[in-house]
C-alpha cells in the first residue's frame, strides 16, 4: 500500500507553495500529526495558512463499526485560512493537531457541517474555542487515491464564537453560513465578533 502522506504534501505545495514552517505532535496511541504553516503571498497577501499532514494516512473509520477499515473509508486534512499579523495565530498548531488526531482519538468521522471544539481559545486571546468544517474543493483540490481508497479531501476550518457554536447546533451549519454570508463576515479575521444572532 503507498504511503499517501507525501502525495498529500505535494498537493499542499502545489495548491498554497512551499510552507514556511512546520510542527510535529503526537498523541499517545496516535500517528504523527504535522501542521504545516503556508506564509501570506500572491492576491491574498495578508492571509497566512495552516495545513495539517498526517490525518489522512488511515481512513476515517465509523464509530459504531466492531472492526475499523484498514482501507476503505473517508480521509481528510485541514485546512485554516486567517489574516496575518493580526493575532497570534500561529499558537494554532497544537489546537490543529488536536483536531486533526480527532478520528483516532475519539473514533469520529469529520465531515463537512461538523463542529469541532478544542475546548480552550484556539490562539492566546482568540475568541474562538470551535470551527465548523466547511466544503472541500475550493483551495486544495480533492486527492484521487488508486482504489479501493478514498480520496483526500482537504476541509477548511471556519472558526467559531461559542455563540454561533450554540447557535449551530439548534439551526444548522447551513444557517449559520448563511448568516455569515448576509452580515459580510469576514471568516479570516482571528479577532472577529460573532455575527448577530437574534
Amino acid at each position: 500500500m503507498a504511503d499517501v502522506l507525501p502525495l498529500v504534501e505535494a498537493r499542499l505545495h502545489s495548491a498554497l507553495g512551499e510552507p514556511d514552517a512546520r510542527a510535529a505532535v503526537t498523541f499517545l496511541g496516535t500517528d504523527r500529526i504535522e501542521v504545516l504553516r503556508f506564509p501570506a503571498a500572491g492576491q491574498e497577501g495578508d492571509v497566512v495558512r495552516y495545513a495539517t499532514l498526517g490525518m489522512s494516512a488511515q481512513p476515517m473509520a465509523d464509530p459504531t463499526a466492531a472492526l475499523a477499515d484498514p482501507v476503505k473509508g473517508p480521509r481528510a486534512e485541514l485546512v485554516l485560512s486567517v489574516r496575518a499579523g493580526v493575532a497570534d495565530t500561529d499558537k494554532v498548531l497544537r489546537p490543529l493537531a488536536v483536531l486533526a488526531a480527532s478520528p483516532q482519538v475519539e473514533g469520529v468521522i469529520v465531515a463537512p457541517g461538523a463542529s469541532l471544539d478544542v475546548g480552550e481559545p484556539l490562539w492566546p486571546g482568540a475568541p474562538f474555542t470551535s470551527v465548523l468544517v466547511a466544503e472541500p474543493g475550493g483551495l486544495v483540490e480533492d486527492l484521487e487515491l488508486d482504489a479501493p481508497l478514498e480520496a483526500v479531501r482537504f476541509l477548511p476550518l471556519l472558526p467559531m464564537t461559542p455563540n454561533e457554536a450554540a447557535w449551530k447546533r439548534v439551526h444548522g451549519a447551513p444557517a449559520l453560513q448563511e448568516r455569515w454570508l448576509n452580515h459580510g463576515t469576514d471568516l479570516r479575521d482571528p479577532s472577529r465578533r460573532s455575527v448577530p444572532l437574534d
